[in-house]
């Protein structure tokens, strides 16, 4: 039997959530559980070159993988609190507290889907900031100071695994007590480097019955103990990266291997200053989802891009521009805060929008960018786009979801294209400026990835099952009802009020 969904929904449904507690009494108790996300504060802004190039430095972070642990029970829905925001100008970047070892830390890092391994600064660290402008308190681990921290040697079997993919390094003349090591290289020359340990992940789960409880498993993650460049800066500066890629090194796939969690994961990032959001690993349920497939053998969550409509009207770019190869390809990348699109399809891709422009917007000269003065709102002023993948999936753009807004002159809007022409290179990256205020599900047993635009501080469906069905097939409400049963609990404010009305005044009559 597959276990019923569970229901996170935000601060804004509490009062509802309250009243209907009373009807829960009387149906026997069964009530869904909620979760609570908080919200990130916006803290100052930072210029578009430096997000451009921090964007840049980024893009060149090697993936790493490793083995998987020794499998372990029960199983649930993991949710994560969800902090900071898309808002290039604010935070522009989400992130999430961890907590390791024992006793328990607790420990914030950026949501990283472009990348494979959870690390966090150690302590010493050569290099690593000490504070942060996002108002958060860093901290260091100490695999010491951890009763249940053990440090991977180069005889360990996941280490000997992670060498023969390249994953891990071990000196040849180093003992077989050498700590089994990592290093990441940046494309602005800044680095990270450290030793891979093992240690206690604790973490909150429900499950099918609505039940919470305080759960924790053995993973294995980065221990850093130098960093360089841009990583040492302390203005948006985190303790470290959460990889949730596709290799075994990462958390998603070593919890899926012990049992612990499906092997599926879902966010829905909220687009506005507030931020914030959902990030669960099991899989949100929500009508109107389409799915497309991962193109095989490829480390990233590469999707193939078919087209690009603006205005419905298909933009006139070469298809081979999109072909996924070891220099082409599309990327879904939750660690890029902008969006980059491959050399040869921007300008089609911009001369469309321009093409498309209400008469009330007015083009102005920026740095190198395409600027546009607009009084009217944006959604009238600015065409719409929609992606086109493979398997009939497409994603729709509203114009918040390419542009920047920049600043204002009078009464006027300044909008800039938020798209970035990726110099030279065949690769198109959609970063958090696409991603935002939508749901997004990776479906790693299945192979695909789906979408659905939506209201990220609404409530969401999640279930721990996963469907073995293909691309479109699965985007409506499971046919045995268990979607049903969650979906009655995220019905509008109004339609519960009639309902429990309806129950009250039931009540009287057969008085």
């Amino acid at each position: 039997m597959n276990p019923a969904p569970v229901i996170v929904p935000l601060v804004a449904m509490a009062v509802i959530v309250a009243h209907l507690a009373v009807f829960s009494a009387a149906a026997g108790g069964r009530f869904p559980a909620t979760l609570t996300l908080e919200r990130a504060v916006p803290v100052r802004g930072v210029g578009l070159e430096h997000l451009k190039a921090r964007d840049r430095f980024r893009h060149g972070r090697m993936l790493l993988g490793s083995s998987s642990p020794s499998p372990a029970p029960s199983s649930g829905v993991v949710d994560f609190t969800v902090e900071g925001s898309a808002d290039p100008f604010t935070v522009g970047l989400y992130y999430t507290p961890v907590t390791l070892g024992n006793p328990p830390k607790e420990f914030y890092v950026q949501i990283d889907t472009g990348s494979d391994v959870l690390w966090v600064t150690c302590s010493p660290c050569n290099g690593c900031p000490t504070s942060s402008g996002l108002n958060i308190q860093l901290d260091f681990f100490n695999p010491d100071n951890s009763s249940t921290a053990s440090r991977i040697a180069c005889s360990d079997d996941r280490c000997t695994s992670a060498i023969q993919s390249g994953e891990a390094v071990c000196s040849n003349s180093s003992s077989q007590n050498s700590l089994c090591s990592y290093s990441f290289q940046y494309g602005d020359g800044s680095s990270t480097s450290g030793y891979y340990v093992s240690d206690t992940l604790h973490f909150g789960t429900r499950n099918g019955n609505d039940q919470t409880a305080n759960s924790s498993a053995t993973i294995v993650f980065g221990c850093s103990t130098s960093e360089s460049g841009d990583l040492t800066k302390s203005d948006r500066a985190v303790d470290g990266i959460f990889g949730f890629g596709r290799q075994d090194m990462s958390v998603i796939s070593q919890l899926s291997s012990q049992g612990v969690t499906p092997k599926v994961f879902s966010h829905c990032l909220k687009g506005s200053e507030s931020g914030g959001g959902i990030l669960v690993l099991g899989e949100i349920v929500e009508p109107g989802i389409v799915y497309t497939p991962l193109v095989q053998s490829q480390p990233h969550y590469n999707l193939n891009l078919e087209s690009i409509a603006v205005n419905g009207q298909t933009v006139s770019i070469n298809s081979s521009v999109f072909t996924t190869s070891s220099t082409q390809g599309t990327i879904v990348d939750s660690g890029t805060t902008l969006a980059y699109l491959a050399e040869d399809a921007y300008d089609p891709f911009v001369n469309a929008i321009v093409a498309s422009l209400s008469s009330s917007v007015q083009s102005v000269a920026a740095k190198g960018n395409e600027c546009f003065v607009t009084s009217s709102s944006v959604n009238e002023s600015f065409p719409s786009v929609t992606l086109n993948f493979s398997g009939g999936a497409s994603m729709s753009l509203k114009p918040q979801d390419y542009l920047l807004q920049q600043g204002s002159v009078d009464n006027s809007i300044i909008w800039c294209i938020g798209w970035q022409k990726n110099q030279g290179q065949g690769i198109t990256i959609l970063g958090d400026l696409v991603l935002k205020d939508k749901i997004f599900v990776y479906d790693l047993a299945n192979e695909r990835i789906g979408w659905v635009n939506y209201d990220c501080s609404l409530g969401v469906n999640v279930t721990t099952s996963v469907k073995n069905e293909y691309v479109n097939s699965s985007s409506q409400p499971d046919a045995s009802g268990s979607s049903t049963t969650a979906a009655f609990w995220k019905q509008q404010p109004a339609d519960i009020a009639v309902f429990v009305m309806y129950f009250f005044i039931l009540a009287i009559l057969h008085r």
